[in-house]
């Protein structure tokens, strides 16, 4: 069968970039790379058939461009673009400008994207359409409308963001006292993120689970979901850890969420694979949140648990296709879970650490898999993301899939910058995670989890470096005359065999 495109650029970097590339490398339809000049070197560059520069390092000026991204488009004879996530994944301009180019964008209609994208207006479509949201309030432009507003709804509240996501223009006020300064902190950071600084209130949920459901819409009608991700585990509400199926989430549960994300995505015309966010409260009450109207970055677990390609789907799907599914055809099998690897220091309150990675190794055997956007000998750059890779198991329940992150974890290495590895493999063995104990504040409540610590690892390599240290001074001394050494040289070999070394 000939593919839908025989050319898609992609217009994003780093490994969601790759994990495009390798679809449409699969799909027969060759592939078109843009970069910035701190990305020349990059492994999605490496990876396209072919590939255009930009423009400088910050994203304003080269992958936030959409006029740059659509020249290249033209020139290198681009049918198709598929925004990965991030940039402009979520912008309406940028559909709007493809469909006016006469390219195909991978991904919803800009109407879709308009509903979803502000807050307020999708919490009213949603209240419209019967699905729950959390108790809210309208804009508030002022102290005292945030007064009024949070008296109504009952502190603690939540001030967020109208636009954009990834926990930007989020605050967290418990009294009157503290809001005017929060809600000062709120519309400044929404400002210089989205250029928008419209915020609103909703009901704090206390010890909230973070749960998603994975919806894909076809342009003919067709809408399914393929179950939930548990993402609760976060920093500064930005996602760590996820996993699919949640462990507190039943079948018949799992079927009514499942509905209300269906009608959620029909209620704005959704096309493409999208995702409805909730919160899950204490008394197992689910309240919408928003929609994410792109491929989300924890799509493998789906994936994994599903077995299927969502990004060969959306592309597909972009190309006329209909939905081959009947949802209940649709069946999990076993458990999933990823890490995000970043280049951060979790003792320094997830502190970015760019630098050049030295030597990288990634895990492979049973269950495994691996998305990766750099390798040993890149530099991360400081101008974007920190993520460095999703390394993802798959288990026939979740304990096996604990079992086998923790493996993999201690087979994926990472030299040259801080990441988040040992993080992770504390998390995997911590008796809270084991036991499916999770919310949102999961990281506040076990700090020990981001504590220095010593890792195990670590430390192992740390008595080998000694060793090999003690022994080339050894052989440094030897060809001095025995009376250097001061020791015989089986004792030496003595002291190396305790620490673990053979002749």
């Amino acid at each position: 069968m000939a593919p839908l495109f025989s050319k898609l650029l992609v217009a994003n970097r780093g490994e969601i970039a790759v994990r495009v590339i390798r679809a449409c490398h699969e799909m027969g339809i060759r592939t078109v790379a843009v970069y910035s000049e701190a990305d020349r070197d990059a492994l999605h560059v490496r990876y396209a058939h072919e590939a255009y520069p930009i423009g400088p390092p910050p994203s304003s000026q080269s992958y936030l461009r959409i006029d740059k991204i659509l020249d290249v488009a033209k020139r290198s004879g681009a049918q198709a673009i598929h925004p990965g996530y991030g940039f402009l994944s979520e912008n309406p301009s940028f559909p709007r400008a493809c469909r006016d180019a006469g390219v195909v964008f991978v991904g919803p209609p800009p109407e879709a994207m308009e509903a979803m994208g502000d807050k307020v207006r999708s919490r009213e479509l949603m209240m419209k359409a019967g699905v729950a949201v959390v108790p809210g309030s309208p804009p508030v432009k002022d102290a005292q409308a945030a007064t009024a507003a949070a008296e109504a709804i009952g502190y603690p509240v939540l001030l967020k963001a109208s636009a954009g996501g990834g926990g930007k223009g989020m605050r967290v006020a418990h009294g009157p006292a503290e809001l005017p300064s929060l809600l000062a902190q709120a519309q400044g950071e929404a400002r210089s993120s989205f250029g928008d600084e419209t915020v609103f209130l909703e009901k704090y949920v206390d010890r909230p689970r973070h749960i998603e459901v994975q919806v894909v819409a076809d342009a003919h009608g067709g809408c399914v979901h393929f179950g939930e991700r548990e993402c609760s585990i976060q920093r500064r509400h930005q996602k760590l850890i996820e996993e699919a199926p949640s462990p507190a989430i039943d079948a018949a549960t799992r079927t009514e969420i499942g509905a209300m994300a269906v009608k959620a995505a029909k209620a704005c015309g959704y096309v493409s694979a999208g995702t409805v966010e909730m919160l899950r409260s204490a008394d197992g009450s689910f309240y919408f949140m928003e929609m994410n109207t792109r491929l989300q970055v924890e799509h493998p677990v789906t994936e994994m648990v599903y077995g299927i390609d969502l990004v060969k789907a959306m592309i597909e799907i972009a190309g006329g296709a209909k939905l081959p599914w009947k949802q209940k055809e649709i069946v999990a099998r076993g458990h999933s879970i990823e890490c995000r690897i970043v280049a951060e220091d979790p003792a320094l309150g997830f502190l970015p650490s760019p630098g050049t990675i030295r030597a990288l190794r990634a895990p492979s055997g049973p269950g495994v898999r691996y998305d990766g956007g750099v390798y040993g000998g890149f530099t991360v750059p400081v101008h974007y993301d920190p993520l460095l890779a999703k390394l993802i198991t798959w288990g026939g329940d979740r304990n096996e899939a604990i079992a086998r992150m923790t493996r993999a974890l201690d087979e994926l290495r990472v030299d040259g910058v801080k990441t988040s590895i040992a993080f992770h493999r504390r998390v995997m063995t911590h008796p809270a995670f084991v036991a499916g104990d999770l919310h949102t504040g999961f990281l506040e409540e076990h700090p020990e989890l981001t504590s220095q610590g010593t890792d195990a690892w670590l430390a192992e390599v740390a008595v080998l470096a000694a060793a090999v240290a003690h022994f080339r001074r050894l052989a440094q001394l030897s060809q001095r005359g025995p009376q250097a050494v001061g020791v015989s040289a089986s004792s030496g070999w003595k002291r190396g065999a305790r620490l673990g070394w053979r002749r």
